[in-house]
């Protein structure tokens, strides 16, 4: 099974009927950066599991109902009274889309350490879960702990950085991660962030050799690239007609799992030997996945029948 952890939240998406300048209606779709993508991975047939704290609200419940109808694992999810996490999305003119959080005090910080199944092979953590506390310090607990025993950990940083206080210190904590990484997934805005402005093929290459096995760069309209040992491989993206691009580089970061799962490829070194044909494979069906998300509102992934 592969275990995600992370905050499940909900997105405030305005209505993309509404005109230029006014303001319209908010309609809550849930979300999440490892809530997607766990909802993804069940979609997709992966055994997968769900690994946070959730509301008792209603939005909570909604939350559970869905992880359930999408075929994950809620034996890791925990509930209490706190209220659930709410993102404000604002998206641009190409369905762009940037966020303002509402977290203080919600459901998704507070999530308490507990070991995981023994059946579980992979650790997938990141987002707001990495930045919150006192969750923050739990998952990375887990990352450590997991990658000692020898579990493969992917990581998807997905910067949020109003709510990093302190971008220096969260830029350390990173480069802290990384020998216990096997696949780091992070987009080209993203990685313009953690690096500071630094070229950002020149800072995946950087990572890479601090431990992960690849290092996976979204590009958005430009597609997608893996660094690894052997060089880059770069796929172009899917042609879609974009609604928005909430929960995209969730999708790719699932469907990278869920080819790896399929090919016996989830490890460090199982990783590496990938060549680049294969690469050029999993990166085409990460894209694929990803088209089928922006193509409807919200973070709705595929399931593995949209992709067959």
């Amino acid at each position: 099974m592969i275990v995600i952890g992370g905050e499940a939240l909900v997105d405030l998406v305005p209505d993309p009927s509404t005109a230029d300048g006014e303001l319209g209606p908010l309609h809550p779709r849930l979300g999440g950066g490892p809530y997607n993508v766990a909802i993804a991975l069940g979609r997709l047939g992966i055994p997968s599991g769900f690994f946070a704290r959730l509301s008792t609200d209603q939005f909570g419940d909604k939350l559970f109902e869905r992880l359930r109808l999408s075929n994950v694992d809620v034996e890791l999810v925990e509930r209490g009274p706190e209220p659930t996490t709410l993102a404000v999305v604002g998206l641009a003119e190409n369905g762009s889309a940037r966020y303002s959080f509402h977290t203080e005090g919600t459901a998704a910080r507070f999530v308490a350490a507990r070991p995981l199944p023994e059946r579980t092979t992979t650790v997938c953590l990141g987002t707001l879960g990495m930045v919150l506390e006192p969750g923050a310090s739990v998952y990375e607990e887990v990352l450590f702990r997991e990658a000692a025993r020898g579990r493969f950990i992917a990581l998807d940083p997905n910067i949020r950085a109003d709510l990093i206080a302190d971008p220096d210190a969260y830029r350390a904590r990173f480069a802290s991660w990384l020998p216990s990484v096997g696949l780091l997934k992070v987009s080209d805005d993203d990685a313009g962030w953690l690096a500071g402005g630094q070229d950002v093929l020149a800072a995946a290459r950087e990572w890479r050799q601090q431990g992960p096995a690849a290092v996976v760069l979204t590009r958005g309209a430009d597609g997608l690239t893996a660094v690894t040992g052997e060089g880059e491989v770069t796929v172009p993206s899917v042609r879609a007609e974009v609604v928005d691009t909430i929960g995209a580089g969730d999708t790719v970061q699932a469907a990278l799992l869920a080819w790896l799962h399929r090919n016996d490829a989830l490890s460090a070194d199982a990783v590496r030997a990938l060549d680049r044909a294969q690469w050029e494979r999993a990166l085409r069906f990460a894209a694929a996945a990803a088209a089928v998300t922006v193509s409807r509102p919200g973070a709705e992934p595929p399931w593995a029948a949209e992709l067959s």
